[in-house]
C-alpha cells in the first residue's frame, strides 16, 4: 500500500513540477506552476462539491420540503391563534433548518480539501525558497516570503476567475444551471 500512495506522489510530482519549469526563468515559471496548481485546486474542490450536492441532492430537496411545511403549519396555527402548536412548529421548522445549514456547510468544505495536498506539495518543493520584497512590505517581511505568499492570492484569483468561467465550462455549465435554479427555488 506504501508503494502505491508513493507511485501516486511520484506521479503527482511530476505533472505538478512540469508546469514550474516550461519558460526556464525561475520567477516566471514558478508563477505560472503555481497559477496552475491554484486552477487545479478549484477545478478539483469545485467538482468535488458538485458531485456531493448532485449526491445528497434528494436528502437537501426532503429537508427543504420539510421546512417549508413546517414553517406553512407554524403560521397557520399562529394565524389560528394556537400559540403552542406554533411554537411546536416552529422549533421543528428551526431544527430542519439547522441540519439544513450544517448540510450546507459541509459542501462547502469540499470545496477546499485540495488545498492542504497542494501547500504539502508546495512546501515540498519550496520550502526553503524565500522571495525578496520591495518596500514597504520589506519592512514587515526583511527576510523576504515563501510559496504561501504567492499561492493564496493565486487561489483567490483562480476561484474569482472561475466563478466567471463556469457557466461556459462543458461539465459545470450544468451545475450552474442547477444552482441557479436551486437558487431561484430558494426565493
Amino acid at each position: 500500500m506504501q508503494n502505491f500512495f508513493h507511485s501516486i506522489y511520484v506521479h503527482t510530482d511530476q505533472f505538478l513540477i512540469f508546469f514550474y519549469r516550461l519558460t526556464h526563468i525561475p520567477i516566471l515559471d514558478f508563477l505560472i506552476g503555481t497559477f496552475n496548481l491554484a486552477c487545479l485546486c478549484v477545478i478539483i474542490g469545485e467538482l468535488s462539491v458538485s458531485l456531493a450536492l448532485k449526491f445528497n441532492k434528494p436528502y437537501v430537496d426532503q429537508m427543504t420540503t420539510e421546512m417549508r411545511e413546517k414553517e406553512r403549519l407554524s403560521m397557520m396555527a399562529y394565524q389560528a391563534g394556537d400559540k403552542e402548536s406554533y411554537k411546536a412548529l416552529n422549533k421543528e421548522a428551526t431544527d430542519v433548518w439547522g441540519k439544513s445549514f450544517f448540510t450546507m456547510v459541509a459542501h462547502s468544505a469540499a470545496i477546499l480539501w485540495p488545498l492542504p495536498f497542494a501547500m504539502g506539495w508546495l512546501g515540498s518543493r519550496f520550502a526553503e525558497v524565500d522571495f525578496p520584497v520591495a518596500a514597504p512590505l520589506s519592512f514587515l517581511f526583511a527576510n523576504g516570503v515563501g510559496y504561501m505568499f504567492t499561492f493564496i492570492p493565486m487561489y483567490i484569483l483562480s476561484r474569482i476567475l472561475f466563478k466567471y468561467m463556469r457557466p461556459h465550462l462543458p461539465y459545470f455549465k450544468g451545475v450552474q444551471k442547477m444552482l441557479d435554479a436551486a437558487d431561484k427555488a430558494g426565493r
